[in-house]
């Protein structure tokens, strides 16, 4: 469906002058302003970026709010520079085929000097496109740098000062932070990826595509190094999701049937297993696989019907009010017809009662399902083990490039916050 012209106004600032009609009719062109030396382009006073300077009850929601401004921002700015840019290169194509279509302009120095200002008009209406660009760049840039230093433990990046003085929490924050996404126009403007909490739909973390490596210089990815990238994902996100919850008000759950190598299952719970921070035993046979899960689903019901009954308070004494987080690593390896039913069911009606999933999965090992598993897929977050593109936006589709949210290697954050978390606990 075609789409009307991008807005790329912002608080702030005036709005850009319309084209001006050519001598052949109207300029279909994307609005661009005067150069900087036109005396109509005094620059106005933008006020210093606010954090929290977006509705909201509470300081965390403003600050979520606000970072979708930004997000929105950074897509119509660069909607805006693309199609000034395609503009330009099919002025420039026009240009030059009315130069061909004279037989005495396709050679000599005329026709030179023709095609050398029809490039050079593209590369100016570029230039100026550009310089737009880099101012929205340059605003959303310092907004963010204020909005991150103000983002608490849950909703900020590894590298934040709230991470080192990460205390327990008293209620569940109102959102977490799944990685930053960026656009190939501004690389350095890294928008946080936010999820509401508490999370409305599992996750998983996608080890079966990706880019051949995990960035410029590097050696090319195998199955076993999406396997272990996916793996520390997994791990940096279920520590994220346990210290947002106040002390003991998430409890994790396991799945590991092979763990063996590196990457592999016994690297997805060990952490949590030295910190004393599993529920349990992970589940690593089939019986073991479908006696957590049945317990999981038979507390989805007793929840469901304690709700629908009105007495959430009336349930059994071995149903106790945390909530669930299911990591399961190497689906469906450990699973049969049975349980995969029982993970579907999980996936439609555990989040609404607190139980979560988390998955590290290649889709093509579940082959053998054939389509029944799709709708399980396509209900469930996708995340990239590494830097990929594939996440569009709702308001002109881009394609941002997801980056996970994972401490740097040798970062002893990870390790400190688990070991923080259990003291809390104990």
């Amino acid at each position: 469906a075609a789409r009307g012209p991008v807005d790329t106004t912002h608080p702030g600032r005036p709005s850009p002058p319309t084209p001006a009609a050519g001598p052949s009719g109207p300029v279909f062109a994307p609005p661009v302003p005067p150069s900087p030396s036109s005396p109509t382009t005094a620059p106005s006073a933008v006020p210093p970026p606010i954090a929290g300077d977006a509705a909201g009850a509470t300081m965390d929601e403003r600050l979520y709010n606000q970072v979708w401004g930004i997000f929105e921002d950074a897509a119509r700015s660069a909607a805006a520079y693309r199609s000034a840019v395609e503009y330009a290169d099919h002025r420039q194509d026009q240009e030059i085929e009315a130069l061909l279509a004279d037989p005495r302009m396709r050679f000599g120095p005329d026709a030179e000097l023709g095609r050398l200002r029809a490039r050079t008009r593209r590369d100016e209406l570029e230039g100026r496109a550009r310089a737009v660009l880099d101012r929205d760049a340059e605003q959303l840039r310092e907004e963010l740098q204020v909005v991150e230093r103000a983002m608490p433990a849950a909703m900020a990046a590894w590298g934040s000062a709230a991470w080192t003085a990460w205390q327990p929490v008293a209620e569940r924050p109102f959102a977490l932070r799944l990685g930053d996404l960026h656009l190939p126009e501004n690389p350095d403007i890294r928008v946080p990826m936010l999820t509401r909490l508490p999370l409305h739909r599992g996750l998983w973390v996608d080890t079966g595509s990706g880019p051949e490596s995990a960035g410029p210089g590097s050696a090319p990815l195998g199955s076993a190094d999406r396997k272990a990238f996916g793996t520390g994902v997994a791990t940096a996100v279920a520590a994220r999701l346990l210290a947002c919850h106040p002390p003991g008000g998430l409890l994790l759950h396991a799945v590991a049937p092979g763990a063996g190598g590196p990457g592999g299952s016994g690297d997805a719970w060990a952490p949590f297993a030295r910190a004393g921070l599993l529920a349990g035993p992970p589940a690593t046979s089939r019986a073991e696989v479908a006696a957590l899960l049945e317990s999981l689903v038979e507390r989805v019901d007793l929840v469901q019907m304690a709700r629908r009954a009105g007495a959430p308070d009336t349930l059994p004494p071995h149903v106790d009010p945390a909530d669930r987080l299911l990591l399961v690593h190497d689906f469906p390896y450990g699973f049969d017809d049975r349980t995969v039913a029982r993970l579907r069911y999980l996936a439609d009606e555990g989040p609404a009662v607190g139980v979560h999933l988390l998955l590290v999965a290649d889709r093509a090992e579940s082959r053998e399902y054939g389509p029944l598993l799709d709708p399980f897929w396509r209900g469930l977050t996708r995340l990239a083990p590494v830097e990929q593109a594939y996440l569009a936006d709702p308001w002109v589709e881009h394609l941002w490039t997801f980056s996970p949210a994972v401490p740097r290697p040798g970062d002893p954050a990870l390790p400190a916050l688990l070991e923080a978390i259990a003291r809390h606990r104990r």
